[in-house]
């Protein structure tokens, strides 16, 4: 059985299935079973055991969240993401697949974008969107040469970050699929939309 972990916000979340204290979205718009997720539907197709869900509603990859909040120290996939490292979960977890579904919540709060930027990151960079999301994937493949990484991208967020992540995604050889037509009800997929992007994900899975 291949083990996977995912780094997302709300369109990953299940209630009892996050981290305690991370926000859920999820039981809701027809999705009450965790079965009914994208990551349930794939789980069960491919015999994958997510190891750990670790999205929260509303969070940003970067350190900029809704009305200019800093997310430096806890919701963003950043800080989530070191926080697991130094509680030493990657050491007691050999992990073959990496979901990362974000970049939503960047665009939807209207966070600085700030410039294209593939190295010497510095941490004032980590508030700006696109650097941000540069320095998240080369920390992953850095740390995980040989896993199989998947960006996955919401269609309704700004073209810029939309464009930056694919090509982030290629330049770390990872991959990454646009979603397309996904059915959701404001702003979020209920049960057609999980079973649609559970389609079109699969179809970069190995």
């Amino acid at each position: 059985m291949k083990k996977a972990v995912i780094f997302g916000d709300s369109y990953s979340t299940f209630d009892g299935y996050i981290p305690n204290g991370y926000a859920p979205y999820y039981p809701g718009l027809g999705v009450d079973k965790v079965e009914k997720t994208w990551w349930g539907i794939l789980a069960k197709k491919y015999n994958l055991d997510i190891v750990q869900n670790n999205s929260w509603s509303g969070s940003t990859i970067g350190y900029t969240g809704y009305e200019n909040t800093d997310c430096s120290k806890d919701s963003s996939f950043i800080y989530r993401y070191r926080l697991l490292k130094q509680e030493g979960f990657f050491e007691k977890n050999d992990i073959d697949t990496i979901f990362v579904f974000g970049g939503t919540n960047d665009s939807w709060s209207n966070a600085p974008l700030g410039e294209y930027k593939l190295n010497d990151w510095q941490e004032k960079d980590l508030y700006n969107v696109l650097p941000a999301i540069c320095y998240f994937a080369h920390i992953l493949k850095s740390d995980f040469p040989n896993t199989q990484i998947i960006f996955i991208i919401n269609s309704d967020i700004k073209e810029e970050i939309q464009n930056y992540i694919q090509k982030v995604a290629k330049h770390y050889d990872a991959k990454s699929v646009l979603l397309e037509n996904i059915e959701k009800e404001g702003g979020h997929p209920n049960q057609k939309g999980m079973e649609q992007m559970a389609n079109q994900i699969e179809k970069v899975l190995i």
